[in-house]
């Protein structure tokens, strides 16, 4: 087997590794608002989870992926194929000790932005800065597009303001349209509701999380010369769903308690608003191919349905710990990423 053959199984089980990863961590926000509402049980909420990741995936196709493999660093200014693989090696390996050290802490961090911090550290450290993408967002046809790390950075702020933005009005016009309903009423409805709102936020995810590792691994096999497009090959598209969710089945509880509890309490009637808000805005981001964080939104969105019901309902220390790991992704992931890519070159 050649270097380069070594370098591809490398780069393609590792992304398989960050999959597991995504799923042990960011996937099991998912679920955090029906599983401690009660709506369902962990089991039945991550079954719920991954059957709407795939329709998510059929639904709206590969623009994220898309934009994870060729619009982030120009990747053709690596002028070997070993180097390439190098790059995706080191940026894979950056973002994974990035998501172990934030899982071991109970950070809702985002493998999202932990990837686009690696290939960022990455490439930088192979060919300088000008390998970097900056992008815009741009109207092509009648459809806003986005292309470059630029609309990535800016949405770390935006997604999640959003979310909690659309929450509060989701909440405000909920508790007036039922005030008058009495809770444990309004709980029982609301725990049906929240079956649908959880699905549809499933599907958001999976328009999201799923598909970046699909980017990752189709670049893999288009610069190891086993690939001649970007196209997502379907067991690619297969191996990345089945390893995120065999990740949420084991992995996510921890993360949900601080979800779900650590932020700020959630009803029923909350968690329906949260994770219709955070539905929007993934599908929203999803049409642009923005990859951003299912994390950050859903953060966002529960900490507007707790400041609705005042600002100490919501823990804000927790929340500024979540919000100071969303800034720090990126940046560290990409020092982690250059120092890892020096070290394999320095050894090899």
């Amino acid at each position: 087997m050649t270097s380069l053959m070594v370098l591809l199984v490398l780069v393609v089980a590792l992304a398989l590794v960050f999959d597991f990863l995504n799923g042990f961590h960011d996937a099991a926000n998912a679920i955090a608002t029906v599983v401690v509402t009660r709506t369902l049980t962990p089991l039945q909420a991550v079954l719920l989870a991954g059957m709407a990741n795939f329709v998510g995936y059929f639904a709206f196709g590969h623009a994220i992926a898309k934009m994870v493999s060729s619009g982030i660093i120009h990747m053709e200014m690596i002028s070997t194929p070993d180097g390439k693989m190098v790059v995706l090696l080191s940026a894979l390996i950056g973002a994974v000790v990035w998501n172990i050290i934030t899982w071991i802490f109970g950070l809702p961090t985002s493998s999202s932005h932990a990837i686009i911090g690696g290939l960022i550290g990455a490439g930088v450290a192979a060919a300088g800065p000008d390998i970097l993408i900056f992008g815009h967002i741009a109207i092509e046809n009648g459809k806003m597009i986005s292309t470059g790390i630029l609309p990535v950075i800016a949405f770390i702020a935006i997604a999640p303001f959003l979310g909690m933005l659309g929450a509060m009005i989701f909440t405000v016009i909920i508790l007036n349209l039922f005030r008058k309903m009495p809770h444990m009423h309004a709980n029982q409805v609301f725990r049906y509701l929240q079956l649908i709102s959880a699905s549809w936020y499933s599907i958001g995810h999976g328009t999201n999380d799923a598909q970046k590792m699909m980017g990752v691994i189709s670049l893999a096999l288009v610069c190891g010369g086993v690939s001649q497009s970007l196209e997502i090959p379907g067991w690619v598209a297969f191996s990345c769903y089945a390893v995120i969710g065999l990740g949420t089945a084991m992995g996510g509880w921890r993360i949900v308690k601080t979800m779900g509890t650590g932020i700020t309490k959630i009803r029923p009637t909350e968690g329906f608003c949260a994770e219709s808000s955070a539905a929007l805005v993934l599908m929203g981001t999803a049409h642009l191919g923005i990859p951003v964080s299912t994390t950050h939104v859903i953060a966002g969105s529960i900490m507007g349905v707790g400041t609705v019901e005042g600002a100490r309902g919501v823990r804000w220390g927790t929340a500024r710990r979540i919000v100071l790991a969303w800034f720090m992704t990126v940046p560290l992931t990409a020092l982690c990423s250059a120092a890892t890519y020096y070290v394999i070159i320095w050894l090899f």
